[in-house]
Formats: C-alpha cells, sequence, structure tokens
C-alpha cells in the first residue's frame, strides 16, 4: 500500500474536525489491524471509487462523538441519539470531500463517498475483498480517542 495514499485521509480528519468543531487532534502511530472490529462506538463509513478503490472508516469512541458534535452545535449532547448519527454522516461526507480534492492533487481521478454509519461497541467493519491490509491510525482528541481505517484494494488483481 502506498503511504502517500493513506496521508488525505489524516489530513481530512484533522483539518474537519479543527474546523468544524474547534477540536485539536494529534495522530498516533499508524498500526496494521488484524481483526475486522471497529475501534469505536459509532463510525462513519466511506468508499473511494476510480483510479483507485479503497473503504475507510472513522471511528469515534463514544466520549469523543458526544464531546465533538457539543462543540460543533454550542449545546451539549449526552447520548447517541439520531443528531449524533448526522453528525458522524456529515462529518464522514466533509472528509470525503476533503480526500477527493486531495487525491485528485495527486494526479489521481477518484471519487470518495459516504456509505453508512455503524454503531455499537465490538462491530465489525468489512472492507474492500481485495484489500491487502487495513491500516489504522489512531488519533487522540481534546474530546477523546478517534481511528482511521484505510483499506486500498490491491491493483494487481
Amino acid at each position: 500500500m502506498d503511504v502517500s495514499l493513506v496521508n488525505p485521509f489524516i489530513e481530512g480528519t484533522l483539518h474537519i474536525l479543527d474546523t468544524t468543531a474547534l477540536v485539536k487532534v494529534k495522530p498516533g502511530s499508524p498500526f496494521l489491524k488484524v481483526n475486522t472490529v471497529h475501534h469505536g462506538d459509532i463510525s462513519g463509513l466511506l468508499t473511494v471509487e476510480g483510479d483507485l478503490e479503497a473503504t475507510v472508516a472513522i471511528s469515534f469512541t463514544e466520549k469523543s462523538i458526544l464531546g465533538i458534535v457539543s462543540a460543533m452545535f454550542g449545546e451539549e449532547m449526552t447520548e447517541i441519539n439520531e443528531e449524533i448519527l448526522d453528525a458522524v454522516g456529515e462529518i464522514s461526507n466533509m472528509v470525503a470531500g476533503h480526500v477527493t480534492t486531495k487525491i485528485g492533487e495527486m494526479g489521481k481521478k477518484v471519487k470518495v463517498k459516504f456509505v453508512k454509519v455503524v454503531t455499537g461497541r465490538n462491530e465489525e467493519i468489512l472492507h474492500t475483498e481485495r484489500g491487502n491490509h487495513v491500516v489504522g491510525i489512531p488519533f487522540r482528541t481534546t474530546k477523546g480517542k478517534v481511528f482511521l481505517e484505510v483499506c486500498y484494494a490491491d491493483q494487481r488483481s
């Protein structure tokens, strides 16, 4: 997997959380994921189509998404509800737009789109069938933990 293709997702996550919720984000060390269970309580799923194929998950712990959405809305959110689900979808859409632009600047034509929100601790996220590896990137934020999973399809298939 070309690591430079993971960077737009990291940059997009940092940028969107900073600009929409004024949440400071610090990425941790990337790792290869060894199972299909997502690391958070709620995740936005994205697909990448075009010159590249990939699946991506942006996962939040309950604490982090409640803090992030509280900062976005200017009111305290205390439970995962429809507003939180919608906010995860909107954050995912904004990251998708940012990534589409950044990968386009690398000379690749792609469409990154939001697919759905997955909720529940220990839920599975099944990435592209042709993916070799899932790279996980943990983030520490001022509101809690966020995780990013990126899986590019093997272009040789």
